[in-house]
């Protein structure tokens, strides 16, 4: 089946649904941040079973302040077990399946049958999500995961916008797809590079990302000897592929009826969870609002480069991507545009001071953006920086320090700020 014509399309606006916003969360600290810069969920991982072991992970009494916090925004959260097991793994996951559930999380993302069936007998109340680990691309496999009773799966990032349309047209089953992060250069689920070159399991949470690594390119000739590629010295070579951005991609996804939206990334900072949920936020919310007349905002496209470290791609939502989406060399180096500098804990009208929790330095005389769900961006110079004493500081320099600047713009405790670099 061809993926709809564009008249086709116009005409099941009027059956156009409000997709999930799925953010992660790397800590208690992060899930906040998502869900109050807009995501309807959130997923995570505990201190077991899940693929981010270098990550903060969640005990079980921080998931249940998580989900307690989420419920306040009636936002959901989703916990990843989502490793290949071996033997060793399998102690304890009952007890744990069944503290999930009675935390009040919503469901559980999966890879493996055993603790499929595991979450089937001991936790019945919780979802079921098979990760993108199964690497799911054509609609048969996802009509035998329907069978066997999961309310979701998760799609390869491999797979394109017409393999999208057919598993939704073919199979009655929520949809979710990733649509902002990093790209595996290997299908999820399926790389040991890790393992073979740092003896970290990838697919037990100890993946280093040695295709991000920097190689140096070179032939064997025949006569085993190393040869350069291209002139005279070893070419740069990584096999990272470009970061995924589908940003313009939304609307298309929208109309394919994906349930779920994902951005990937619970390692990274809050500037950059609170700076890409809120942009796919205004992106899902102002489609679905008035679909016809729809248009990227170039701002928004401005804001993903503000948090971005890497180039982007659209990788193979069109199909196979071609080498320019490929990172050689030095192309990986990229930094982004701003540096985080604070988070705003309050701000008081009748002082116009607002109370700030220092991230990274910054001083007098610099001009500062602030952004938030409630706020339009803009920028101040800061006049004066002062001490919870009110003693003049020449800098705020040391991590997590409160302070004070004085501004006439209000701003909202979890707004941030950050300078241009």
């Amino acid at each position: 089946m061809a993926v709809l014509t564009e008249e086709q399309l116009k005409s099941n606006k009027t059956l156009l649904k409000k997709p999930e916003l799925l953010a992660p969360a790397g800590n208690l600290e992060k899930l906040k941040v998502a869900v109050h810069y807009g995501a309807d969920a959130v997923f995570l991982g505990g201190q077991e079973f899940g693929l981010r072991s270098n990550a903060d992970n969640f005990t079980i009494e921080e998931i249940r302040e998580g989900v307690e916090f989420a419920n306040q925004y009636n936002a959901k959260i989703y916990v990843t077990t989502n490793i290949f097991a071996h033997n060793e793994n399998f102690d304890g996951l009952d007890e744990y399946l069944l503290q999930l559930q009675n935390a009040g999380v919503t469901g559980i993302i999966v890879a493996d049958p055993f603790i499929i069936e595991a979450c089937k007998r001991v936790a019945p109340q919780l979802e079921i999500h098979l990760s993108t680990q199964q690497s799911l691309s054509n609609y048969k496999a996802v009509e035998y995961w329907k069978s066997e009773g999961l309310e979701r799966v998760v799609l390869a990032r491999e797979t394109s916008a017409e393999e999208m349309q057919q598993i939704k047209d073919k199979v009655d089953i929520e949809i979710e797809a990733f649509i902002h992060g990093a790209m595996c250069i290997a299908y999820s689920g399926r790389c040991t590079l890790s393992n073979h070159m740092t003896a970290r399991d990838s697919n037990r949470g100890g993946c280093c990302q040695s295709c991000r690594w920097d190689y140096d390119l070179l032939s064997i000739e025949d006569d085993d000897s190393l040869d350069f590629v291209y002139g005279e010295e070893a070419t740069p070579f990584a096999m990272s592929p470009k970061d995924l951005k589908l940003i313009e991609s939304i609307p298309k996804m929208m109309d394919i009826g994906i349930d779920s939206l994902k951005i990937e990334g619970r390692m990274k900072s809050i500037h950059y969870i609170a700076t890409v949920v809120r942009v796919y936020r205004k992106v899902i919310d102002e489609y679905y609002n008035d679909p016809d007349n729809f248009k990227i905002d170039p701002e928004w496209l401005i804001e993903l480069d503000k948090c971005a470290n890497r180039d982007t791609a659209p990788a193979f939502f069109e199909g196979v991507p071609s080498v320019d989406e490929q990172m050689f060399g030095d192309g990986q180096k990229r930094k982004n545009s701003h540096d985080f500098c604070g988070l705003v804990i309050d701000y008081n009208e009748e002082t116009e001071m607002a109370t700030i929790q220092q991230r990274n330095h910054f001083k007098p005389g610099e001009v500062i953006e602030f952004f938030g769900p409630e706020i339009d961006n803009f920028a101040v110079t800061v006049e004066a920086i002062y001490d919870e004493e009110g003693e003049s500081l020449d800098a705020a320099r040391h991590p997590l320090q409160i302070v004070q600047i004085p501004m006439k713009q209000k701003v909202y405790p979890h707004n941030m700020m950050r300078k241009e670099l």
